[in-house]
Formats: structure tokens, sequence, C-alpha cells
């Protein structure tokens, strides 16, 4: 079976598609790094929609999500950001942890895998 890569670069990309599973690199902000944290979950849920889109999928389609935040005491303010963003009756199984990430300026990065429409 083949394998198709989204947004392939010489060393990660922003998913591989396999049987129908859709694989999703860690997003994290690019334009909000440094702000806020409700910013930074904002564009970060819409760049993963942007990915899911152009991998044939769909946020309705998320089977499992992991968050990894630079500070979990601020889980509620992302949390706020995500129950509006989740689709409705489409939650996927989900875990939030504390992470030490890439660039002190991100306070989040999220990764999923989903199944293709």
């Amino acid at each position: 079976m083949t394998i198709e890569r989204i947004g392939l670069t010489a060393r990660w990309c922003d998913a591989a598609i396999f049987n129908g599973i859709v694989f999703l690199a860690g997003h994290v902000p690019e334009k909000t790094e440094g702000r806020s944290l409700t910013e930074q979950t904002q564009e970060v849920l819409a760049l993963l929609e942007e990915t899911l889109a152009d991998a044939g999928s769909g946020k309705e389609r998320i089977l499992s999500v992991q968050i990894f935040l630079t500070d979990i005491g601020k889980i509620g303010e992302m949390n706020a950001v995500w129950d509006k963003w989740v689709a409705p009756g489409h939650a996927p199984a989900r875990a939030t942890v504390e992470a030490k990430l890439a660039s002190p300026g991100y306070g989040i990065e999220i990764t999923a895998v989903a199944a293709k429409r």
C-alpha cells in the first residue's frame, strides 16, 4: 500500500496517510508564538483543520489527539477554545500533558490521528 505525505520537508511532513488513516505531525503556533495560550490554541486548531482538509479529512473525523502544554495550569484556557472548536458529538480520544516544547515561545503543540472521508 502507498503512503501519501502532505507538506513534506526534508525533516518531516505535516501529515502521512496510510490505509485511510491520517497521522498528523505536531502543529505549533507559527504567527502567534509568544502570545496568549488562547491565541496560540486558536491558531494551532486552525492549522490542524487546514492540514486535515488537505489530507481529505476533517475535525469530525479525528480519532485521537495529543495536546502538549508548557503550563498544565492553563488547561482551562486551552479547553475554552477547544470546547468551541471540537465538532459536537465527535469529541476524539484525548490526552493532555505538560511538556517542554521546541521553542520557549510555544505554549501548545497538538498532534492527531484521523480517518479520511
